[in-house]
Protein backbone atom coordinates (compact mmCIF):
# COMPACT_ATOMS: atom_id res chain seq x y z
CA UNK A 1 0.00 0.00 0.00
CA UNK A 2 2.21 2.48 -1.14
CA UNK A 3 2.26 6.32 -2.26
CA UNK A 4 -0.19 7.82 -4.59
CA UNK A 5 2.77 7.86 -7.13
CA UNK A 6 3.93 4.39 -6.63
CA UNK A 7 0.55 3.64 -6.90
CA UNK A 8 0.26 5.20 -10.52
CA UNK A 9 3.44 3.97 -11.73
CA UNK A 10 2.07 0.13 -10.33
CA UNK A 11 -0.93 0.69 -12.16
CA UNK A 12 0.64 1.67 -15.47
CA UNK A 13 3.12 -1.26 -15.42
CA UNK A 14 0.01 -3.64 -14.87
CA UNK A 15 -1.63 -2.06 -18.04
CA UNK A 16 1.51 -2.03 -20.34
CA UNK A 17 1.60 -5.43 -19.15
CA UNK A 18 -1.86 -6.47 -20.07
CA UNK A 19 -1.46 -4.20 -23.82
CA UNK A 20 1.69 -6.74 -24.03
CA UNK A 21 -0.16 -10.31 -23.56
CA UNK A 22 -3.19 -9.11 -26.03
CA UNK A 23 -0.27 -8.31 -28.70
CA UNK A 24 1.11 -11.40 -28.52
CA UNK A 25 -2.44 -12.99 -29.26
CA UNK A 26 -1.75 -11.29 -32.47
CA UNK A 27 -3.89 -8.66 -32.02
CA UNK A 28 -2.32 -5.22 -33.82
CA UNK A 29 -1.01 -2.80 -31.83
CA UNK A 30 -2.42 -0.02 -33.24
CA UNK A 31 -5.60 -1.06 -31.83
CA UNK A 32 -4.44 -1.83 -28.22
CA UNK A 33 -3.81 1.12 -25.26
CA UNK A 34 -2.88 0.45 -21.68
CA UNK A 35 -3.47 3.23 -19.32
CA UNK A 36 -2.91 3.10 -15.39
CA UNK A 37 -4.78 5.20 -12.83
CA UNK A 38 -3.30 4.10 -9.55
CA UNK A 39 -5.74 5.03 -6.94
CA UNK A 40 -8.19 7.90 -8.92
CA UNK A 41 -10.87 4.92 -10.26
CA UNK A 42 -10.96 2.49 -7.27
CA UNK A 43 -14.24 0.05 -7.05
CA UNK A 44 -14.97 0.40 -3.82
CA UNK A 45 -13.79 2.83 -0.25
CA UNK A 46 -10.37 1.26 0.12
CA UNK A 47 -8.22 4.72 -0.38
CA UNK A 48 -5.16 5.63 1.47
CA UNK A 49 -5.88 5.83 4.97
CA UNK A 50 -8.42 3.88 5.01
CA UNK A 51 -8.17 0.34 6.84
CA UNK A 52 -9.48 -2.90 4.55
CA UNK A 53 -8.81 -6.38 4.12
CA UNK A 54 -6.88 -7.70 1.92
CA UNK A 55 -9.44 -8.96 -0.64
CA UNK A 56 -11.23 -5.62 0.01
CA UNK A 57 -7.52 -3.66 -1.36
CA UNK A 58 -7.16 -6.99 -4.15
CA UNK A 59 -10.80 -5.30 -6.14
CA UNK A 60 -9.06 -2.35 -7.02
CA UNK A 61 -5.99 -4.08 -8.24
CA UNK A 62 -7.27 -5.15 -11.85
CA UNK A 63 -7.53 -4.76 -15.22
CA UNK A 64 -10.49 -3.71 -17.13
CA UNK A 65 -10.90 -4.07 -20.98
CA UNK A 66 -12.78 -1.53 -22.99
CA UNK A 67 -13.76 -2.52 -26.37
CA UNK A 68 -14.18 0.75 -28.49
CA UNK A 69 -15.01 -0.36 -31.69
CA UNK A 70 -14.67 -3.78 -34.41
CA UNK A 71 -12.48 -2.87 -37.30
CA UNK A 72 -13.82 -4.98 -40.53
CA UNK A 73 -11.31 -6.48 -42.52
Amino acid sequence: RGSASSNMKLSDKRAKSSVDYIMSKKIAGKQIEGKGYGETQLKNHCKDGVTCSSALHQENRRMEIKIVGILAE
